[in-house]
């Protein structure tokens, strides 16, 4: 299929197009065309020798919002692509077309426009900042300036796999307790709500004492049915404003940021995946020719925590002024000695971005063996939580059962 493409005037609002027509030999081609409209298009391929016979505006039908794992397999497609010799364009068309995901199908379509009419690759990802922060976008640049984008394309490639990885073993670890005790807790308003009042007009026509942890149950059970849609709603809000604050206020960033590295059992798999990053990060912008206090720029975000983003302000600070990078993370008091370590015999040796490497790859398996550990850990643990909860709610009702066989 051939594509062809014009650059649209000044002001005008480029459109992909559909087009079927005849070349100069009768032969039927198609192919899509980015232009300000349809007589553009007509005005285009005429001057080809293409007699056009039909032209449409492609619209691209509205798809799921688009993901860091979506990005993610672009990287790695586009670094493919590019280290087999197909040209860069040529190489957004192929990705493109073939995606599962519409909307980023579009957004490829649209990068492969914006670099089609003379942009840079570096400055094309710059325009959709909600999707390629400065990290993608700053390797990027030093890979066209270098000569050496698939390079750094396979890097980058490498490097978000990798932090996709580790994400996703930090959410298996905490989705499964949320789910199970979120289930915990629908059951046990459905037994409150419609089991125990079941019970509560059995118990009254005995006429004798109810024993004490029957007549709590039944007690929380009268304020669950009174009160159920404020409980409810309450909870709902909260959670929603929660996030919503969350989201939005740096101070409740920061604050539970801090909360969540000091949490029992989940706050030391959460500080190595922080390190596992930072390390990751920086060893990736180093490795990619970047000088290090400007590569330290983008690896304080790039670490997800609001405490290691202080830390790495105050390092490329230091750095600044002619500190070494040992010292200024040894002052910055967020760091293992091992990786301090690792970091003094990398600036020693001049392999400084292979060691910080080797101390992301440690801290990687040491969140797999956590997060392994952890599973194991919460599963009998949550089987205790919902059999004191389920078991008690159960015996507290079967109690004056009990009572009056002892009886009969």
């Amino acid at each position: 299929m051939a594509t062809t493409s014009v650059k649209a005037g000044a002001g005008v609002k480029e459109q992909v197009y559909a087009w079927e027509g005849k070349d100069k030999s009768g032969k039927t081609v198609k192919g899509e065309l980015r232009a300000g409209g349809e007589a553009i298009v007509n005005v285009t391929l005429r001057r080809q020798g293409i007699m056009v016979t039909k032209v449409k505006k492609k619209a691209y039908r509205s798809g799921k919002k688009v993901t860091d794992k979506d990005i993610t397999m672009f990287t790695r497609q586009l670094a493919t692509m590019m280290k087999a010799g197909v040209p860069l364009l040529q190489s957004f068309d192929i990705v493109g077309k073939g995606h599962a995901n519409p909307s980023m199908a579009k957004l490829i379509m649209d990068l492969r426009g914006d670099i089609e009419t003379g942009t840079s690759l570096n400055n094309a990802f710059r325009k959709y900042p909600l999707y390629f922060d400065p990290l993608f976008c700053n390797l990027v640049g030093a890979g066209e300036q270098a000569g050496i984008l698939e390079d750094l394309l396979t890097r980058l490639a490498i490097y978000k796999e990798k932090t996709l990885a580790i994400k996703a073993k930090i959410k298996s670890a905490l989705t499964y307790p949320i789910a199970v005790l979120s289930v915990a807790f629908i059951v046990t308003a459905v037994i409150m709500i419609w089991v125990v009042p079941a019970f509560k007009s059995v118990f009254e026509s005995f006429g004798a004492d109810l024993p004490a942890p029957t007549v709590f149950v039944m007690n929380m059970s009268a304020f669950f049915v009174q009160w159920w849609y404020l409980i409810f709603g309450g909870l709902f809000a909260g959670l929603y404003f929660f996030f919503q604050s969350w989201r939005r206020s740096t101070v409740m960033q920061r604050r539970m940021d801090l909360l969540m590295l000091k949490l029992p059992i989940f706050g030391e798999v959460i500080r190595k995946a922080t390190i596992a990053r930072w390390t990751r990060t920086l060893a990736t912008m180093f490795a990619a020719g970047v000088p290090l206090v400007e590569a330290l720029d983008s690896v304080g975000g790039a670490s997800g925590n609001a405490l290691y983003v202080e830390a790495t302000k105050k390092i490329q600070t230091e750095v600044s002024t002619g500190t070494s990078l040992t010292v200024s993370m040894q002052n910055a008091n967020v760091f293992p000695s091992i990786v301090t370590q690792m970091v003094a015999i990398g600036e020693e040796s001049g392999a400084l971005d292979s060691m910080l490497g080797k101390v992301a790859d440690f801290f990687e398996e040491e969140v797999d063996e956590a997060v392994s550990a952890l599973s194991s850990l919460m599963e009998p643990l949550i089987m205790a939580i919902l059999g004191v909860l389920i078991g008690g709610l159960v015996v507290a009702m079967y109690l004056p059962i009990f009572k009056l066989g002892a009886v009969v």
